[in-house]
């Protein structure tokens, strides 16, 4: 569905503006799709961003900096996601030994075992996007590279 029709909008400033607002709409759309899924599991987006990081690192542990620069919402609170993720028993947290201003993280086999249950999401987005053809989606990916330059 148009932009303009799923937000009831008739017009735009221009065409940079229509694809700022088509953009964050997108991701709002995105978003919401997998929050659903994830609700089921109760974890949120940003803590299967660093699940998915931390099991890309396995066996070895990552800095909570790291994680950071790695994770897709630059502003979330990593110490506070990791720290929910380390209550739940999906990853260990411990002072790093070479500086103990600094703490390692890994994944646990318990969050491993969730990251499993959760494929079908990723599945699932692939699905949706399949709206577009492969061609479609790497010139996307391109233009979208290009924007943020």
């Amino acid at each position: 569905m148009r932009i303009e029709e799923e937000i009831l909008q008739k017009s735009f400033k221009s065409e940079y503006h229509k694809l700022a607002v088509n953009i964050i709409f997108t991701h709002g759309w995105l978003t919401s799709l997998q929050r659903g899924f994830f609700d089921k599991f109760s974890i949120t987006v940003n803590q299967y961003n660093i699940l998915r990081i931390l099991r890309g690192q396995h066996p070895n542990p990552i800095s909570i900096n790291l994680l950071k620069e790695r994770m897709l919402d630059k502003m979330s609170d990593t110490s506070r996601l990791v720290e929910r993720l380390r209550a739940k028993g999906l990853v260990e947290r411990k002072i790093c030994k070479n500086d103990r201003r600094k703490s390692d993280v890994k994944v646990t086999s318990k969050g491993l075992e969730l990251l499993s249950k959760l494929e079908p999401i990723d599945l699932e987005v692939e699905r949706t996007l399949k709206a577009l053809s492969n061609d479609e989606a790497e010139k996307l990916n391109n233009l979208l590279d290009k924007m943020r330059g």
